[in-house]
């Protein structure tokens, strides 16, 4: 049986800010309110980045909007979340993200089967040329793509 993937939010800016390096599929720990607003896709992943805390990965700056049906337990929008990873898992991530300049950086949240996942992916920043660098050569890509269909 094939698991149904439904992306819910995406960390766009996160491409543009880092090179990703690494990609891992990750569980989130949510509550019952947060999970429904997660289906509802009220999820932002903006300024949002993972840290390793007494070798436990938790998820920082994520917000994922109250319930709107929820009563006084509604959940608070930007609390920490906690990722579920195997130890050799956040071992090895310990290990990457050690080197100056690296990151943990959520990329985006998707609903597989019944879970509420997140890809979370090891990133180093890219400095400001390299942004520039990666606007150019979009920007040439597009060029040479409207040319294409220009003559075809």
């Amino acid at each position: 049986m094939r698991d149904h993937v439904k992306s819910l939010a995406s960390n766009r800016k996160a491409l543009h800010d880092y090179a990703i390096e690494d990609r891992l599929e990750v569980g989130i720990v949510l509550t019952g309110t947060e999970i429904k607003s997660v289906r509802a896709g009220r999820v932002n992943l903006q300024d949002s980045y993972a840290r390793i805390v007494n070798g436990e990965v938790w998820l920082i700056g994520v917000h994922i909007a109250p319930y709107d049906m929820g009563t006084h337990y509604n959940h608070p929008p930007k609390r920490d979340r906690k990722l579920l990873l195997h130890r050799r898992e956040i071992r090895r991530l310990e290990g990457k993200i050690d080197s100056p300049g690296y990151t943990l950086v959520p990329l985006r949240v998707y609903i597989k089967g019944r879970y509420a996942k997140v890809e979370l992916a090891v990133a180093r920043g890219k400095r400001q040329y390299d942004k520039r660098e990666a606007i150019a050569k979009r920007e040439a890509d597009r060029e040479v793509q409207r040319a294409l269909r220009a003559r075809g």
